[in-house]
C-alpha cells in the first residue's frame, strides 16, 4: 500500500510539473484530469493512506488499476467529452475532467453502462460521447437526465446478445457518424426492440455513413421522434421495420438506403391516442406524421404487406428524391393525408403505389384520406392495384404526375366515389395509363390516346416543356393525359439527352427524333368501375 500511494504522488507531481493530464482506471472505467484543474485551490487530497480524491470524485486506492501521466496528444480528451474504445473483448472508458463527477461508467468485457447524472449543460454544452474501435462482442448501454451526443468515430459494434446500442435516457440524443468515418451496429438475440434503440427523441446526423444490421426486430426505434440530417444511413436488414419510431419523422436531408426488412422500410406511429397534428417548429408534436424535405431515399421491401413508408397521420413531402420498390404491399401509405408540393417520388408496388387511406377514427376529420400534389415529379405504378389512391379525393393541381394501374377494374388515378369523393384535375402535366376514376371534376383539360404500346418510348409536350416517358410491359387499358394547354404526343420516339428520372423510364427536356404522332380526342369519361377497385384501404415544380 505504501508504494502504491507513493507512486500515485509522483504521478500527481509530474502532472504538476510537465503541464500534463493524469489518467485514472478502474473497473468503472478510465478518467482524465488535466493539470489545469488540479490547483492549490483544488488539489489532489489523500486520507488515511486508503482513498484519493481528485475533484468531486474519491477513490479507493485499491480500486485503482492503473494509473499514469500523458501528454494531451495521446490519451488526452477534450472537455465535456467521454471516449469509450472497443478493442475486441474489451473497452477502455476515458472521462474528460470537468464531466466526470456526472458521468458513472461500468465495463464488463466490452459492454459498456454510461449512466449521466447532470440535469443541465456542463460548461455551457452537453456531454459527447466518442465510440471507436472494434468488438464482436459489445455494446452501449446509456442512462441519464439530460440531452447528450453518441458521436460514432470509425466504429465497429456487435452485440451477439441484445442491441448494439440502447439509449434509456428519455432526452434529446443526437447520434452522429464522424465526417468521413464508416460505422457499422449489429445486434443478435434478447429482448431489445432495435439494433439501435432510444426511448427520448432521436437525431440521425454527421457527415460520415452509418450501416445498421437488425437481426432481432427494428433497424433503429425511437419511443419518440426520428429527425435525420445529412448522414448516409444504409439499412440492409430487419426483422422488423428498418426504422420505427412515434410522434412524427422528418428527414431534411442525406441519404437513406433500406432494404432486407421483414416489415415496413419506415414506419411512424402516434405516440399517444389523440394526435396534436403538425406544431410550429415540431414542439411537443405527436402526429404520427411523415415529413420528408430534402436528401434521398431508397427503400426497397419484399414481404407479403410490407409498405415502403407508412404514416398513422399525414404525410407532406416538400423536396427530396424518393424511390420506393414494394414486392408484396403498397409503396407509400398514410392513414391520413397525403400533400407532395415537390422532389421527385417514384413508386413501383404490387398493392397501391401512392394510397392515403384513412382508418376509422380519423374519419371526422375534414381531409381525413385526401391527396393533394401540386409539384415535384411523381411516378406511381401498381401491377395489382391503383397507381394512386385515396379513400377520399384526389386533388390535381401541378407538378407532373406519371400514374399506372393494373388492369382493370384497376386505374392510374383512383379516388373514393363510392362515398362522394372525386378526383379533381386543375393543373399539372399527367400521364395515366389505365385511365381516371369515373365520375371525376377535370377543370383542366384531359385528352385520351385510342390505345398505347407496351414498351415504347413516348414524348408529351406542353407549351415549352418536353417530356418522355417509357411504357410498361402491362398497365390498364387506355393511355390519358392532360396539361396547362392541349399537348402534342407522339409513339415511338428515339431519347437523348434530358435528365434522367422516375428509375430511367422518365427524362425531362429530352431531345426526341423519329416517332409518329398520336391522335388525341377529348376524355369525359372514366376507368373501371366505381371507385376503380380501391375500396378502403405534381409548370411541373
Amino acid at each position: 500500500m505504501k508504494r502504491t500511494l507513493l507512486y500515485i504522488i509522483a504521478c500527481v507531481l509530474t502532472i504538476a510539473a510537465e503541464a500534463q493530464t493524469l489518467n485514472v482506471t478502474t473497473s468503472s472505467g478510465t478518467k482524465s484530469y488535466s493539470s489545469a484543474n488540479l490547483t492549490s485551490g483544488s488539489p489532489v487530497t489523500f486520507s488515511n493512506g486508503t482513498t484519493m480524491t481528485i475533484g468531486a470524485d474519491t477513490y479507493t486506492i485499491s480500486d485503482i488499476t492503473s494509473m499514469w501521466v500523458s501528454t494531451s496528444s495521446s490519451t488526452d480528451v477534450d472537455a465535456n467529452t467521454v471516449s469509450i474504445v472497443y478493442n475486441g473483448s474489451s473497452a477502455t472508458v476515458t472521462c474528460a475532467d470537468n464531466v466526470s463527477s456526472y458521468v458513472s461508467a461500468s465495463v464488463s468485457g466490452a459492454h459498456v453502462t454510461i449512466t449521466q447524472s447532470n440535469t443541465d449543460a456542463v460548461d455551457g454544452e452537453e456531454i459527447t460521447y466518442v465510440l471507436s474501435g472494434s468488438t464482436t462482442d459489445g455494446s452501449l448501454t446509456l442512462d441519464g437526465s439530460y440531452k447528450c451526443t453518441v458521436s460514432l468515430a470509425g466504429l465497429t459494434l456487435t452485440n451477439p446478445s441484445g442491441a448494439a446500442i440502447n439509449i434509456t435516457n428519455s432526452k434529446r440524443i443526437q447520434l452522429s457518424a464522424k465526417k468521413d468515418t464508416e460505422n457499422t451496429l449489429t445486434d443478435g438475440s434478447g429482448s431489445q426492440k432495435a439494433c439501435i434503440y432510444s426511448k427520448g427523441q432521436l437525431q440521425l446526423q454527421g457527415n460520415g455513413t452509418l450501416n445498421v444490421v437488425g437481426k432481432l426486430k427494428h433497424g433503429i426505434k425511437s419511443a419518440s421522434y426520428i429527425q435525420i440530417k445529412n448522414l448516409a444511413l444504409n439499412i440492409t436488414s430487419a426483422v422488423g421495420d428498418g426504422i420505427n419510431c412515434e410522434e412524427y419523422f422528418l428527414m431534411k436531408s442525406g441519404t437513406v438506403n433500406i432494404s432486407g426488412t421483414q416489415d415496413d422500410g419506415i414506419q411512424c406511429d402516434l405516440g399517444g391516442t389523440t394526435s396534436t397534428g403538425e406544431t410550429t417548429d415540431h414542439e411537443d408534436e405527436d402526429s404520427g406524421n411523415v415529413y420528408i424535405e430534402g436528401g434521398t431515399i431508397n427503400i426497397s421491401v419484399t414481404a407479403d404487406a410490407a409498405k415502403g413508408i407508412k404514416g398513422e397521420g399525414d404525410m407532406r413531402i416538400t423536396d427530396g428524391d424518393i424511390s420506393v420498390t414494394s414486392a408484396g404491399g403498397e409503396g407509400i401509405e398514410s392513414k391520413t393525408y397525403i400533400d407532395i408540393t415537390g422532389g421527385q417520388v417514384t413508386v413501383n408496388a404490387s398493392d397501391d403505389a401512392i394510397n392515403a387511406s384513412y382508418s376509422d377514427d380519423t374519419k371526422s376529420l375534414s381531409n381525413a384520406g385526401d391527396l393533394t400534389i401540386s409539384g415535384g415529379y411523381v411516378y406511381a405504378r401498381s401491377t395489382g392495384n391503383d397507381g394512386i389512391d385515396a379513400n377520399g379525393n384526389v386533388y390535381i393541381k401541378g407538378g407532373l404526375v406519371y400514374a399506372i394501374g393494373a388492369s382493370s377494374p384497376e386505374v392510374a388515378i383512383d379516388a373514393n366515389s363510392e362515398e362522394q369523393k372525386k378526383l379533381y384535375v386543375s393543373g399539372g402535366t399527367i400521364i395515366a395509363i389505365g385511365g381516371l376514376e369515373s365520375g371525376a371534376s377535370l377543370t383542366q383539360s384531359c385528352y385520351q390516346a385510342s390505345s398505347w404500346s407496351k414498351n415504347t418510348w413516348y414524348a408529351i409536350t406542353v407549351g415549352s416543356d418536353t417530356f418522355a416517358f417509357k411504357t410498361p410491359s402491362s398497365g390498364g387499358s387506355g393511355l390519358v393525359v392532360s396539361g396547362a394547354s392541349q399537348p402534342t404526343l407522339m409513339s415511338g420516339v428515339t431519347v437523348s439527352g434530358g435528365t434522367s428520372i422516375f428509375d430511367g423510364v422518365g427524362s425531362v427536356s429530352p431531345t426526341v427524333s423519329g416517332g409518329s404522332s398520336v391522335s388525341l380526342s377529348s376524355y369525359t369519361g372514366g376507368g373501371g368501375g366505381p371507385g376503380g377497385g380501391g375500396g378502403p384501404g405534381g409548370g411541373w415544380r
